[in-house]
């Protein structure tokens, strides 16, 4: 769905908050939205740091399955619904981040990006660096 609407999406982000985004998403306008994907009820009650993603993006979305209670989400989050693809039924509102942010943010994306895609074309050198990394 990301791919489709022209977002460029990467799984698993961590954010300066110590939190990590489930799916954190460059649209090509610039803005950051971030996708919290939840498998059930159970789930989103009893996870409570989704606020804290609204610090790092510019638009927040739940994303669930067919049959979660959709009720239980907030509504002033966008909402993605998955069956055999994905769509956005509701709209997320934007709340942009200050310029600060989203440079910050903005080089944390394109680090992790090209650091995914370093270690697909070298494997070897992905563990030399997270070694490396390690004894710092």
């Amino acid at each position: 769905m990301c791919l489709a609407l022209g977002w460029a999406p990467l799984h698993e982000v961590g954010l300066e908050n110590g939190r990590r985004a489930d799916i954190l998403a460059l649209r090509p306008d610039g803005l950051f939205v971030c996708i919290e994907v939840k498998s059930d009820a159970r789930d989103f009650l009893a996870d409570r740091k989704w606020h804290h993603y609204r610090d790092y993006a510019d638009a927040l979305y739940f994303a669930v399955d067919a049959d979660f209670p959709q009720e239980l989400l907030p509504g002033d989050a966008g909402l993605i619904v998955a069956e055999e693809g994905a769509v956005v039924l509701r709209e997320a509102p934007e709340h942009r981040l200050t310029a600060a942010r989203r440079t910050a943010l903005l080089r944390r994306f394109a680090r992790l990006s090209a650091l995914r895609l370093a270690g697909w074309e070298d494997p070897a050198g992905m563990v030399e660096l997270q070694a490396a990394l390690r004894s710092e």
